[in-house]
């Protein structure tokens, strides 16, 4: 069992940053892919980045450039620092793992077997 705990949203204005961190138990920590999602008002959750066991990433075309997924696994800690956001960043983000995650099904939420509690994200215009 993985348990997840995200940490680091708050309301920031457009142009600014914020770095979410998700913190998981579990001694097997590097060998599970770690990925962040997101869910804005109304619409479905969306992938957002993904970082594989290898260190290899992976990004939604809506963050890339702006968003950087990084682990540190001493801490057994993913982060998401997000830069330059937009008033459509603002969503609940959600971490998620997996031990075996086929790159033809990264972007599906249902490929992922552990998820946190989630961590709203406000960007104001």
């Amino acid at each position: 069992q993985v348990q997840l705990v995200e940490s680091g949203g708050g309301l920031v204005q457009a142009g600014g940053s914020l770095r979410l961190s998700c913190a998981a138990s579990g001694r097997t920590f590097t060998s599970y892919a770690l990925g962040w999602f997101r869910q804005a008002p109304g619409k479905e959750r969306e992938f957002a980045a993904i970082n594989w066991s290898s260190g290899r990433t992976y990004y939604a075309d809506s963050v890339k450039g702006r968003f950087t997924i990084s682990r540190d696994n001493a801490k057994n800690t993913v982060y998401l620092q997000m830069n330059s956001l937009k008033p459509e960043d603002t969503a609940i983000y959600f971490c998620a793992a997996t031990i075996y995650l086929a790159p033809s099904r990264v972007v599906i939420s249902s490929s992922y077997d552990y998820w946190g509690q989630g961590t709203q994200v406000t960007v104001s215009s």
